[in-house]
C-alpha cells in the first residue's frame, strides 16, 4: 500500500482509479494532450457524499424538520469542510497537476483539495462498494458529526461574541493559537480568544477555524467579560460622583 492508501485505509484493486482521482485538470491543459482528470470522479463522489450524509443525519436527528436537516448537511459538505478533510489526508502532496497551477499555490487551494476529496470518494466507491465508501466518509467526518450535537447550525459564535463585546467596548476580540500538534494530516489546534487583555475562552479543533469557533462558544458560556464590564461601570459611576462633588 502506498502512503495515501494507508491513510485512507483502502487498498485499491484498480490503481488507475486512484491516479484519476489525484489528477488535476491543469495537467492536461498544460500539456495540451488528452489526459484523464478527477472531474468525473468528483461528480460521482459528490453524489455518494450527499447520500451518506443525508442518511446519517436522518438517523441521527429523528425529530428535526427537513429545512434544519438541509442546513446541517450543507455545513458538512461545504467547501471549507471538504478542504479540511483533504488537508488532514495531505491530499495536496499527492496531486498531479500542471507546473503553473502548482506555482500559484494549487496544492493548498480550497477548491482543489475539496474536489480531490470528493474524487477520492468516487474512486473508493467504484473500486469497492457503497458500504466501503460510507465507512470512509463517516470516519473522516466523525469530528464534524460530533460537533453538530454541541453547536447549533444557526449559531455564529464568533459573530455573536464580537457583536456583544463591541456593545461594551470598540475593541474586537482576538484569537491566538496556543498550540498546534499532531502530524500534517491530523492536526489539532488549541486557540484562545482574548479581549481587553482578558482571556475569555479556549477551544480546540482540527483546523484553526474550528478551534476559534469552539473558543468563542466557550467564551459565550463562561461570560468572563462581565467582570470587565462591571469594573468599567463602577469606574464610570465613581468618576461621575467625583465630578458632581466638585
Amino acid at each position: 500500500m502506498n502512503p495515501l492508501e494507508k491513510r485512507i485505509g483502502h487498498k485499491f484493486r484498480n490503481a488507475l482509479l486512484l491516479a484519476e482521482a489525484l489528477t488535476h485538470p491543469s495537467l492536461g491543459h498544460e500539456s495540451q494532450r488528452r489526459h484523464f482528470d478527477n472531474q468525473r470522479l468528483e461528480f460521482l463522489g459528490d453524489a455518494v457524499l450527499q447520500l451518506v450524509m443525508t442518511e446519517r443525519l436522518y438517523a441521527q436527528f429523528p425529530h428535526e424538520a427537513e429545512g434544519r436537516l438541509t442546513k446541517l448537511r450543507s455545513r458538512l459538505v461545504s467547501r471549507d469542510a471538504l478542504q479540511n478533510h483533504g488537508t488532514q489526508l495531505d491530499l495536496g502532496k499527492f496531486l498531479m497537476m500542471g507546473r503553473g497551477e502548482e506555482a500559484s499555490g494549487g496544492r493548498e487551494r480550497t477548491s482543489t483539495l475539496a474536489d480531490a476529496f470528493e474524487a477520492l470518494i468516487g474512486a473508493i466507491y467504484l473500486d469497492s462498494d457503497f458500504e466501503t465508501a460510507r465507512r470512509f466518509i463517516l470516519r473522516e467526518a466523525e469530528r464534524d458529526l460530533a460537533q453538530l450535537t454541541r453547536q447549533p447550525v444557526d449559531v455564529n459564535p464568533k459573530g455573536e461574541l464580537q457583536e456583544l463585546l463591541q456593545s461594551i467596548s470598540p475593541r474586537s476580540p482576538t484569537y491566538e493559537v496556543l498550540s498546534q500538534t499532531g502530524p500534517e494530516h491530523e492536526k489539532n489546534f488549541v486557540v484562545q480568544v482574548v479581549w481587553e487583555g482578558l482571556p475569555l475562552g479556549e477551544g480546540q479543533g482540527g483546523s484553526k477555524k474550528q478551534a476559534e469557533t469552539a473558543a468563542a462558544l466557550d467564551a459565550m458560556q463562561s461570560q468572563r467579560w462581565k467582570a470587565v464590564s462591571a469594573d468599567a461601570g463602577t469606574g464610570r459611576e465613581v468618576a461621575q460622583r467625583e465630578v458632581s462633588a466638585s
